[in-house]
């Protein structure tokens, strides 16, 4: 129970590593906000996870919408102890001039802006409880960034680097703000990291890994988990590598 008593938001929390994290954080004694733009996927999630989870529907790249799931979490529990921006978008595996502006907007308001939304709204909360800690899922691709992924890596790359910045100037309040590179896993975005979704695609990305597989929802929920629990409280500004050996 390495996380009795402790509320955490979790984003993009209906499927993939987000579904996995809230549902092993349950498992550690969390209560946790499920929250997701997919309404129906989050409230199966909280389902499957029972009295521990909150459902809330969240559009995060909306001002409005964090605060309101932020204000969700502060009107149930009363408290935020683990913030999670783990909602993510990106191009198909490509040609980086093919990328239209429109998703260019959305990857950058989902995975950047959003880190900032969040962060305005849980920073004062944490930091009159005593601290917390913030957890944004980023990418290897934000630290060995790949052809046919450009604007996706970037925005991964800002991400890290908004977490390190963010790990310097929270230290004094204790809160502890670190990232979490995974290596390509088995969700919904894989499909377009691949650009095709074939078994000689899959075989490609697998043989990048030395251990020799992708990730699972389960290897990121656990490295989250360590992240977020008392065992990490002297870890903070880490972009940590959860990718197999990929990065080496």
């Amino acid at each position: 129970m390495r996380l009795e008593n402790k509320t955490a938001i979790i984003t993009g929390a209906a499927s993939g590593f987000g579904e996995g994290m809230a549902k092993r954080f349950a498992e550690e004694g969390a209560n946790v906000i499920v929250a997701d733009l997919n309404a129906k996927g989050a409230e199966r999630v909280a389902e499957e996870i029972g009295s521990a989870a909150t459902p809330v529907s969240a559009d995060v790249s909306r001002k409005a919408d964090v605060d309101a799931m932020v204000e969700a979490a502060m009107h149930t529990h009363g408290r935020v102890d683990i913030m999670i921006n783990n909602a993510g978008y990106t191009h198909t595996n490509g040609n980086m001039l093919e990328v239209d502006e429109e998703i260019f907007d959305l990857i950058t308001a989902i995975n950047m802006k959003a880190i900032y939304h969040a962060t305005r709204a849980v920073v004062p909360i944490m930091e009159e409880q005593g601290g917390g800690s913030i957890i944004t899922t980023a990418s290897t691709a934000g630290l060995r960034p790949r052809p046919g992924l450009t604007w996706y890596n970037a925005s991964k790359g800002w991400a890290i680097t908004a977490t390190k910045s963010m790990a310097v100037e929270l230290a004094p309040k204790n809160i502890r703000v670190n990232c979490l590179c995974p290596v390509a896993g088995e969700t919904g975005m894989l499909s377009q990291f691949m650009g095709e979704d074939t078994p000689e695609k899959r075989a490609q990305f697998r043989a990048s890994v030395p251990l020799g597989r992708l990730s699972t929802p389960l290897d990121i929920a656990n490295a989250a988990l360590w992240l977020a629990s008392g065992e990490a409280e002297f870890i903070t500004g880490v972009a940590l590598e959860v990718d197999g050996g990929r990065c080496i």
